[in-house]
């Protein structure tokens, strides 16, 4: 499935975002500590820390790795994620080692019911025209046998935000009720609404949230 979005992510300014983007592991602790006051190892120990290291954890819309590279420092071994910009995937072989990644479009994951524990996006449903969205909501429900983790910018009501200029390529919006909306079986274990601390993002929430089937 290709949609003007996934056109602009695989040209050029993805290919700038991952440039852009391409943390260490200290240095996204650090973004996480700046922007929010706590760092993205407690959160995720605080929502993941009580799951077994041996799940299979999928991520869709990896980047070059380094979220999964964060679970894989808290001891989850069965980490596999996948990524449109082909640019990424190749420089993700680079940076993470013992993680599975692969091109592939959350509109069509590449991977059979069931195939995971977990599947998760971080940062990637904002980028998601809002017509689109139970289409990738639905794979990602497809492939998971038990939960689905996100985080992503917050708010009650789903609005449109320009990214970097530009319009019809950001969203904010209330994801996990999103999800539930499509599945009303999906249950809420963990939801958090996480405030921005900086002085430009003051009155801006992001959200993490843990659902389960």
């Amino acid at each position: 499935m290709k949609t003007e979005q996934t056109n602009f992510w695989e040209g050029e300014f993805g290919k700038e975002y991952t440039d852009r983007n391409s943390f260490t592991k200290e240095g996204l602790n650090n973004y996480y500590l700046t922007n929010y006051g706590i760092s993205k190892d407690k959160l995720n120990e605080e929502f993941l820390g009580e799951l077994k290291r041996d799940i299979k954890i999928l991520e869709v819309g990896c980047n070059i790795g380094i979220q999964l590279a964060s679970l894989q420092n808290m001891g989850f071994t069965n980490l596999t994620g996948i990524e449109l910009q082909d640019y990424a995937v190749q420089k993700s072989k680079t940076l993470t080692s013992g993680i599975k990644i692969q091109q592939g479009s959350g509109f069509d994951i590449p991977f059979k019911d069931n195939s995971f524990d977990l599947v998760y996006t971080h940062g990637v449903l904002i980028h998601i025209n809002p017509n689109d969205l139970s289409k990738i909501m639905g794979e990602m429900i497809r492939v998971s046998s038990k939960f689905i983790w996100g985080f992503e910018y917050y708010n009650e009501e789903t609005q449109q935000i320009k990214y970097r200029g530009h319009d019809g390529f950001m969203w904010k919006a209330d994801y996990s009720s999103l999800f539930q909306k499509l599945d009303p079986s999906l249950k809420v274990i963990k939801k958090r609404i996480i405030p921005y601390i900086t002085e430009s993002n003051k009155g801006n929430n992001d959200c993490m949230y843990l659902l389960g089937k």
